[in-house]
């Protein structure tokens, strides 16, 4: 074949490779497939393809099919930067679902900040922001943290309080504002015991014994724990070693659901509390057919469905309903579009997205079962709205985030001025 002959063919392919590319719709998956945060995230990553799967049955996305771009930032925080940069420069994604712990997102923000990408984050965070490329699909503190500290005090009388996390940002913000709140129920300072430790951490018989002994007061004391990753096995399984039940110290936990309990022995759990806006065991026609469908994709009906993977779906049916209404998957049009849109959620109510890119959600109370489900306890009656700033905070109490009118992710309502990112 001539030289010119075989310019002209792979021309030919380079042309039509790049119109079956043209086809697709690529979406971006950046969740942890290892390291410490694999626990917890790998699902995640497995829930975005099963939602891309089902909707490319139903014909995909304005005509066009959806292809997944799977990258594993292996719980190192830099390297989730350099991992969406790939993915949004590189690979071109029109959404990104992704992320779990918040140093991870903080990791991220400036990327899709800077090239104008599209994050829908699924888990429960500390709040204190408001970006315009990010939807935060999980609960903010209003809708998790305050809850479940009103239901411990409420209905349970703790008077003593360890507030336990991983050392990092949304424990240590989640923790400021929880002791903030407290304070302000009149609880006193000596009353309180805040800990830390690293990611991963596994050795728990000092800090366990500090807390049994904290707890012996003759006050009822609970553990408000954010505690995240693979360190909860060795914490939960400390406290049955030190014979620490729920009935004597409680924990309520933020990010301890049904896939962290699988294959786990739950004895030591059974009675411990999970603060969550969804449980695997609401009884709701919605629920069982997702679970249904995820069981039915993995190919296991052992598997379990958690809170961050409704939040995901529900991100996933967001952005899929905002790119329709928009005709376009591009970001600016399709972040206007998704204000006020609303999809069911998975307990029998409405997920609806706010000018502050939050959304509305239902809050629940679950006690640990010895088969690793919850008994749901307590939940409030309706969908309760997601606040990005804290109103418990001196500094955030006059902050607001509002995307439509204000168009401003942090707006001091003193000053009138947006000290933040904004559209304009």
């Amino acid at each position: 074949m001539k030289l010119a002959n075989i310019l002209a063919a792979a021309a030919l392919g380079a042309a039509t490779f790049t119109a079956q590319a043209a086809d697709t719709i690529k979406v971006g998956v950046l969740h942890s497939l290892s390291g410490t945060m694999a626990i917890s995230e790998t699902t995640l990553k497995d829930t975005v393809l099963m939602m891309i799967e089902a909707q490319n049955a139903k014909g995909g996305v304005l005509g066009k099919k959806l292809e997944a771009v799977v990258v594993d930032p292996a719980s190192n925080w830099p390297l989730f930067a350099e991992k969406a940069e790939q993915l949004l420069v590189k690979d071109k994604v029109a959404v990104t679902f992704g992320c779990w712990t918040s140093v991870s997102r903080k990791s991220v923000l400036p990327v899709f900040e800077k090239h104008n990408g599209l994050l829908f984050y699924p888990v429960q965070y500390e709040g204190e922001e408001s970006s315009k490329n990010v939807f935060y699909t999980g609960a903010a503190p209003n809708q998790q943290a305050i809850p479940a500290v009103d239901y411990l005090m409420k209905e349970i009388e703790v008077e003593r309080w360890v507030l336990a996390g991983t050392d990092y940002v949304y424990p240590r913000t989640t923790n400021k504002i929880l002791e903030a709140y407290l304070t302000a129920k009149g609880v006193a300072a000596e009353d309180i015991m805040i800990n830390y430790t690293p990611f991963g951490h596994s050795d728990w018989q000092s800090i366990v014994s500090d807390i049994k002994k904290f707890g012996s007061t003759g006050k009822k004391t609970a553990v408000v724990s954010t505690i995240n990753g693979d360190a909860n096995v060795p914490f939960y399984k400390e406290l049955g070693n030190q014979q620490i039940s729920a009935e004597d110290i409680p924990v309520v936990a933020f990010s301890v659901g049904e896939e962290e309990l699988a294959g786990l022995d739950t004895k030591p759990l059974v009675g411990h509390l999970a603060a969550w806006n969804y449980f695997m065991s609401v009884d709701d026609p919605a629920n069982k057919a997702a679970i249904s469908q995820w069981q039915k994709f993995i190919k296991n009906d052992k598997r379990t469905f958690n809170d961050p993977m409704e939040a995901t779906v529900i991100g996933f049916q967001l952005w899929v309903a905002a790119a329709e209404k928009a005709g376009t998957v591009e970001v600016d049009k399709v972040s206007d579009a998704i204000i006020g849109l609303e999809v069911p959620n998975l307990t029998g109510g409405t997920a609806k997205m706010l000018p502050n890119h939050h959304l509305t959600k239902p809050v629940l109370i679950g006690e640990v079962l010895e088969d690793g489900q919850f008994d749901i306890v307590w939940q409030t009656e309706g969908e309760v709205a997601g606040d990005a700033w804290s109103d418990f905070l001196e500094g955030s109490r006059n902050i607001e985030a509002d995307w439509v009118t204000l168009k401003c992710g942090n707006y001091n309502t003193k000053t009138k001025s947006c000290s933040g990112q904004n559209y304009e």
